[in-house]
């Protein structure tokens, strides 16, 4: 240790707390503590040695590491910090240069050092972030480019990766999600030949005896996880690249002023126009070929306020609930153990509990439950099969039926792919499965669009009905009637994006497709960043600062709305959402969500919601409000939006206004999960469910 430490009075006694604590720590992955002296004149730790060379050294020399290389490594330092975890204790340093790289996997050096040095105190999401640091500078050999990682890792490093430490997945999370994508195992050395060279050299160079067992042994097995212990929500599938689970761009005051007509021309000036509308005066919506308008001063924003929520009743079970749907009569809540129903009115258990189980859950980006015409549909696992898509008798609790979805794709030729399932969702009589196709072997470029598909059911019967896949297919809004779809797609780094119309009358055929400049956030395969409202599809595009609004049927455009922000900041909207009846959609920018009529764009007000923090970094991610996923949604005559400091929203949607607020100090790291059914909203919070009425009362 540095002698300026060793004069510290403090630092004698935390080294020492910490080496004990790291003394009794052992796993596959971890370098382990032979002795330490905390008070010797200069205090000093030792560690085993180990035969490997630092990560940082061998990307700089030799490149990035492979898909497969990056799989163990991502696994192996997972599971080294799911150890420290359980055992109360955290890295802190976790770096390409505490990182060794061995024959038998990866190695987190640095034990029973951080936390010692007095330096803020470091927690188990700073070393996940730190994990996907290091799994990124491998992939991209020290550029950071989450379009480097393969898709396999693309989505669950980018969600160690993000912003909001809540957010991140935990080491057991990261190590079950891996697990579960049952790729074929390695075979032979998971390293490169010179990498394994540099090993061999640092060996021999201590007079090392081996320098491990050629590659050829098994890895150790991963840790045993504790039950309830799974991907939870919005943890999991969070990618960076724009979309992401914060949409929404700079948190500064919103310029809103001017007016928004129709277009008169259809497409002119719409969102395959290399013309971008344009406005000083602030929001406007006009045809980007057309003259700027006179403009008039738009309503001034509502800050919201309002009283605590009182609740409707509350009530504990034995499981903490990983994903929620409800009826205005029942709710449906879904553990790591099973699937139980609530009555909507006394939170009292209406039916026996079933052994249906959601391994993924709810997350910012996946949404596995579905509820219309008195059906619950969740896409879940049994103790006997995985991969079902199950639909329940609202009335009973009964399963209707249950449909065993093929987990590879037939069509996969050589490089066969498995179907990862991001959400269902209902239209009419047609049941929809929505995700992506992951490859089971063969390359893969960072370069190359991510491959989404559409699987469509009889929703009577679960029988399939058709299903289509491309790389044209991501993103996709199944409206809740109708048989046109929307899918949106773009390659990462790449501009411009798609939007496209999928016709589900005609067994997904597509239809008429839109192109939409720097719009690179429509790569992702999650819940859709678009909406549809009165027989429009309304999606970003633009700088990602303009609202589009397109006739379902023939993709003519038939207003675009632009937003500014009065600092000069750059604004990126986020994901729209609309009222039930589809006459009112709701655009979240920044802080701010601004409420628009869906037939002409007209501004109906602007509410910005407080708690709002900013997060620092680029504009971003320096947004309020929360809107992927299913963290905003409309009853009949209110709007619930979450904000980014947890606290969930009630407003009239008349008047955009608050009717009341709920936080919860006790919930989870990761937020509580909710949802709206009929004139209430659930709440699911540890082990505890909790509803509140819409108007609060």
């Amino acid at each position: 240790m540095a002698p300026e430490l060793a004069a510290d009075p403090g630092f004698r006694d935390r080294f020492r707390a910490a080496v004990e604590a790291a003394r009794t720590l052992s796993g596959a992955f971890l370098v382990p503590v032979v002795d330490a002296d905390a008070d010797a004149p200069v205090p000093w730790l030792a560690t085993e040695f180990t035969a490997g060379v630092p990560l940082r050294q061998a990307v700089d020399r030799h490149g990035p590491l492979s898909e497969p290389a990056l799989r163990v490594l991502a696994d192996g330092l997972a599971q080294a910090l799911a150890t420290l975890h359980a055992a109360g204790t955290v890295h802190g340093e976790v770096s390409p240069d505490s990182v060794l790289l061995t024959m038998d996997g990866p190695r987190i050096t640095a034990l029973g050092i951080v936390g010692a040095t007095g330096s803020p105190a470091p927690s188990p999401t700073d070393d996940m972030f730190d994990l996907g640091s290091t799994v990124l500078f491998a992939a991209s050999g020290g550029e950071p480019d989450t379009g480097a990682l393969a898709v396999s890792l693309r989505e669950v490093i980018g969600g160690c990766l993000y912003p909001e430490p809540q957010d991140r997945p935990t080491a057991e999370q990261l190590v079950d999600y891996l697990r579960r994508q049952d790729l074929p195992a390695l075979s032979g050395s998971w390293l490169p030949p010179a990498v394994t060279a540099d090993m061999a050299a640092a060996a021999a160079a201590v007079g090392s005896v081996s320098a491990g067992d050629g590659g050829q042994g098994p890895f150790p097995p991963p840790p045993v996880i504790p039950p309830g212990t799974g991907i939870s929500r919005r943890k999991l599938i969070v990618g960076l690249a724009g979309g992401a689970a914060v949409l929404g761009g700079a948190a500064a005051a919103l310029a809103f002023s001017g007016d928004s007509s129709p277009a008169p021309d259809g497409r002119a000036g719409g969102p395959g126009s290399t013309a971008r509308p344009t406005s000083p005066s602030g929001v406007r919506s006009t045809p980007a070929s057309s003259a700027s308008p006179s403009s008039t001063d738009g309503p001034e924003s509502i800050v919201l306020a309002g009283p605590d929520a009182a609740k409707a009743w509350s009530g504990a079970g034995k499981h903490a609930p990983n994903c929620l749907e409800a009826s205005d009569k029942v709710v449906m809540v879904v553990t790591n153990t099973g699937t139980s129903f609530l009555d909507a009115a006394t939170g009292k258990s209406m039916f026996p509990e079933l052994n249906t189980t959601s391994f993924l859950g709810t997350t910012s980006l996946t949404y596995p439950t579905a509820y219309a015409d008195g059906v619950f549909y969740l896409l879940c696992d049994t103790p006997s099969q995985s991969g079902m898509l199950a639909a329940f008798d609202a009335a009973s609790g009964k399963v209707k039926w249950a449909t065993k979805m093929a987990d590879v794709d037939p069509g996969g030729g050589t490089h066969a792919a498995r179907y990862l399932s991001n959400y269902v969702a209902v239209a009419g009589n047609t049941v929809y499965v929505c995700g992506q196709m992951s490859r089971t072997s063969g390359s893969f470029s960072p370069e190359s669009p991510t491959t989404g598909y559409i699987r469509a059911f009889n929703a009577a019967t679960g029988k399939g009905l058709w299903r289509v896949k491309g790389t044209d297919i991501n993103n996709v809004l199944v409206p809740p009637s109708g048989s046109h779809l929307l899918a949106t797609s773009a390659v990462p780094g790449k501009k411009p994006g798609r939007v496209q119309m999928i016709d589900a009358g005609k067994k997904g055929a597509r239809g008429w497709k839109v192109s939409v400049p720097h719009a690179g956030y429509y790569f992702t395969t999650g819940w859709p960043l678009t909406c549809y409202a009165a027989g429009l599809f309304l999606f970003a595009g633009g700088n990602g600062d303009t609202l589009f609004a397109v006739d379902a049927t023939t993709g003519s455009e038939k207003w675009h709305r632009r937003f500014d922000a009065k600092s000069g900041d750059q604004v990126q909207i986020g994901a729209p959402f609309a009222g039930l009846d589809g006459a009112t959609v709701y655009v979240p920018v920044g802080s701010d969500l601004a409420a628009l009529a869906s037939a002409d764009g007209t501004l109906q007000w602007v509410a910005t919601l407080g708690g709002a923090s900013d997060m620092g970094g680029s504009n971003m991610f320096k947004a309020a409000l929360r809107t992927s996923g299913k963290s905003a949604q409309c009853s009949a005559d209110t709007v619930f939006a979450t904000d980014s400091a947890k606290t969930l929203w009630a407003i009239d949607a008349a008047t955009g206004r608050a009717r009341w607020k709920y936080s919860d100090p006790g919930q989870p790291d990761v937020g509580f999960l909710w949802t709206v059914g009929g004139d209430h909203v659930f709440i699911a919070s540890h082990l505890t469910v909790t509803a509140i009425a819409a108007h609060g009362r």
